[in-house]
């Protein structure tokens, strides 16, 4: 049998421009699109390599790390959760995953297959962590690694005291694993000071880059356990010491250990670029100012945010209440349909009850904000409008 070639290739493809304001990927800038068009090189060209120590220096100055193990790992946001973990992690490890929405279960689920004993301490629905949760259950479990989302998309929350988690952590001898992904470049973040062991962080969200590569740092404390393991790592692919070695961080030969997508590296390292020239304090600003005013529109309109604590919601994905008898999948597909704008509804435990709303990047600006509030509240209301008249029409 011969398999003929698939009919759908002969088609040129089309690709819609739409803003995406949902959870990410955000909208990348026209200078991290041109830049993914430049030629293609060889993964260890030293143009390539040139490009990676560009983007390396970046990754160091978006976490405000000195670390030497400052790179970025071939793969979605997922990539470097299971790097963080893969590596920390040795059979028998009792690990405590801190959860404020879908990503500790997940981390939690990693951790497991690494062989650690994974224990959970959970916030109450729509709330951060407080200190005593925190407290009580390292003093039950004594764990070797904590893993804790600074931000956790599927429900707005934001973790504010990871500086004093990094100092509870170095009294009980525990690694601690922070997930920025949904909150780099919308809040403070300090590895160094904060006595972060693992951070990692997603391209394609506030940073504007595209999606494939996760920018990752290892602090010497993590750098010296992980040489110090008894075996190595379970997957090779996430092997911190073989890739560090690929990227140039411990001033040894380069090696090769996979192939990098140079096109990617042009994306990330002018993101980070622009990023830099804007200054971390002014992006971060940006960032709250918009959830700020997003926020107050929520509230003209009528509707309610999904967290009640105005400290703890996360200014990059904002979680906003389903209003009762409106089906947010039908709001979300209107905002697409007439307005070609992403607008998502909840993820784990707030599927069904929010709209998450994304201002990241190039899409944290007022005229955004303004643009989506408009098309939430035209949606939600031509939705109740049909409801109304289907309702009439049965009479």
């Amino acid at each position: 049998m011969e398999v003929p070639p698939p009919l759908v290739l002969k088609r040129h493809m089309y690709v819609p421009s739409k803003t995406l304001m949902g959870p990410g990927p955000s909208n990348c800038s026209h200078r991290v699109l041109e830049a993914m068009s430049n030629p293609v090189l060889g993964h260890m060209h030293p143009e390539c390599l040139q490009i990676m120590d560009e983007v390396k220096e970046g990754i160091k100055y978006i976490f405000q790390t000195l670390n030497d193990a400052t790179m970025c790992i071939s793969g979605a946001g997922h990539s470097g959760m299971e790097a963080a973990l893969c590596n920390l992690i040795q059979d028998g490890d009792a690990v405590l995953m801190g959860i404020t929405g879908v990503w500790g279960h997940r981390a939690g689920d990693m951790a497991r297959r690494y062989g650690a004993e994974v224990h959970y301490v959970e916030a109450s629905f729509g709330r951060a962590l407080s200190w005593e949760e925190i407290t009580f259950a390292f003093e039950a479990h004594r764990p070797r690694v904590f893993f804790i989302a600074q931000g956790d998309s599927s429900t707005g929350i934001i973790q504010q005291n990871i500086r004093e988690i990094g100092e509870l952590c170095r009294k009980y001898d525990c690694f601690l694993v922070v997930d920025t992904v949904a909150s780099l470049g919308g809040t403070e973040f300090l590895m160094d000071e904060w006595k972060v062991d693992v951070a990692y962080t997603g391209s394609q969200k506030a940073l504007g880059g595209p999606a494939g590569l996760t920018p990752i740092s290892f602090s010497k404390r993590a750098l010296t356990h992980i040489r110090k393991r008894k075996t190595k790592p379970k997957v090779y692919y996430f092997d911190i010491l073989l890739i560090g070695q690929y990227w140039g961080c411990y001033g040894t030969p380069r090696i090769y250990h996979h192939t990098i997508s140079s096109t990617l590296l042009y994306g990330l390292r002018e993101a980070l670029a622009h990023f830099c020239a804007l200054g971390l304090k002014a992006v971060v600003r940006r960032h709250q100012e918009c959830s700020k005013r997003l926020q107050l529109g929520i509230e003209e309109l009528g509707l309610e945010m999904f967290v009640q604590r105005e400290e703890e919601r996360l200014p990059t994905v904002n979680t906003i209440k389903v209003p009762f008898g409106v089906d947010w999948k039908k709001v979300a597909e209107y905002a697409m349909r007439k307005y070609s704008v992403e607008i998502s509804g909840g993820l784990g435990p707030t599927v069904e009850h929010v709209f998450r709303i994304g201002l990241m990047g190039e899409n944290a600006t007022v005229e955004r904000v303004d643009m989506v509030l408009s098309i939430l509240n035209e949606a939600i209301q031509s939705i109740k409008l049909k409801a109304v008249k289907t309702e009439r029409s049965k009479i």
